[in-house]
């Protein structure tokens, strides 16, 4: 059976502002297009389907028309919910969803209340066993209590055991007739992270060794991590990663779905699908002139742009008219202001104008232009002549 693992698709996302859901639109359609293309037998989403808990309706139906569009004409869709989305609220929509041939599963779930879904591959009359663990907040695996009182490598091994033993009770119904798969949202030891992950659901507390999954697992697709990986394991392990960078720290990875053909018992075949939609991130370095040199080779990239010159009255209006897409500017670190360990001592009284050249000292800014301005501001307030 052919299958399609995506994930993290944080539809909603904005990056400085900046709405991004025209570029969601065509990944995620560019996602359906792939889909058909490969006649797959299911769709696998591993979870963050938007970016945050409450989502526009814009966002939500983009995430509905795209689950509509991957479940056409009888493909198999699963989706489960990531540390971004609302757990409850993809439960909501489960009955409508259902209705449509799509799964959601949003809440941590027995294998008889939804937690093991199986199917049949269309293409080739193959079964398939599926268990599913959404994401699986710290605070709900390790009680309050147990928080409080035990260390911190006590709760981290609790909240190991206790998916241990979720995985442990979802996956017993594994057969050798069957392709047996993992689906999840978690953290993986040793995982490379793809540099928009939120740090706070992603630390050591949270990550878990791969050796959780079973060895009788045809493949576990996982979301969480946005870099394309495989993970080293007794089973295929894999990230599919985001499809979409969804800020400069992810500039430089690779957007793709995974692929995967499976059979009862032979590992998974994996392929990865590359993901060519949506603008580049791309960050440049550089003076105002070094800058306008590059102006012509970004084409429509959003730029994060660090400019080596001291800072000066307005650098980032020149940088913005020269790179429009510039979403974020700033001084490179060699050419920032030192900071002050402590102020001066005292000595004679000055004026607000010298006090004020002093700032722009610390600050590395030297422009008659800001010391002028300020005077007149300061004539203004005081209402002197």
């Amino acid at each position: 059976m052919r299958l399609l693992h995506t994930s993290d698709w944080h539809v909603g996302k904005t990056l400085k502002g900046r709405s991004r859901l025209d570029e969601q639109e065509q990944v995620l359609r560019e996602i359906v297009g792939i889909a058909r293309e490969h006649e797959v037998d299911a769709v696998l989403v591993a979870g963050d389907l938007y970016d945050t808990a409450a989502p526009s309706a814009q966002a939500q139906h983009l995430v509905v028309r795209t689950l509509m569009g991957l479940a056409r004409d009888g493909v198999k869709v699963v989706a489960i919910a990531g540390n971004h989305d609302h757990p409850a609220a993809i439960d909501a929509y489960r009955p409508l969803a259902g209705a449509a041939g799509i799964t959601l599963v949003g809440t941590v779930r027995t294998a008889a209340r939804g937690g093991v879904v199986e199917f049949t591959a269309k293409s080739t009359g193959e079964r398939a066993t599926l268990a599913v663990l959404p994401f699986l907040s710290h605070r709900y695996a390790v009680r309050a209590a147990e928080l409080v009182a035990n260390t911190p490598a006590e709760n981290t091994n609790e909240y190991d055991q206790h998916l241990r033993d979720i995985l442990g009770a979802l996956t017993a119904g594994f057969r050798d007739d069957s392709v047996n798969l993992v689906m999840a949202h978690l953290t993986v030891l040793n995982g490379v992270f793809g540099g928009g992950e939120r740090a706070a659901q992603s630390i050591f507390e949270y990550a878990v060794p791969a050796t959780i999954f079973p060895i009788e697992s045809h493949y576990v697709a996982l979301g969480h991590l946005h870099r394309r990986q495989r993970i080293d394991a007794p089973c295929p392990v894999h990230y599919c990663g985001a499809p979409l960078a969804i800020d400069f720290g992810e500039q430089d990875n690779t957007s793709v779905v995974c692929l995967v053909e499976a059979s009862p018992g032979t590992p998974a075949q994996v392929t990865d699908i590359p993901i060519t939609s949506g603008r580049r991130l791309r960050t440049l370095r550089g003076t105002v002139s070094e800058l306008a040199a590059l102006a012509e080779k970004v084409g429509d990239d959003f730029l994060r742009v660090w400019v080596r010159e001291p800072a000066r009255a307005g650098l980032r209006e020149e940088v913005v008219a020269l790179l429009p897409n510039a979403l974020e500017v700033r001084i490179d670190p060699e050419f920032a202001a030192p900071v002050a360990a402590s102020r001066p001592a005292a000595g004679p009284e000055r004026t607000p104008s010298e006090l004020f050249r002093e700032y722009l000292g610390t600050r590395n800014v030297a422009d008659p232009r800001v010391e002028q301005l300020f005077a007149r501001l300061h004539d203004r307030v005081t209402g002197a002549s």
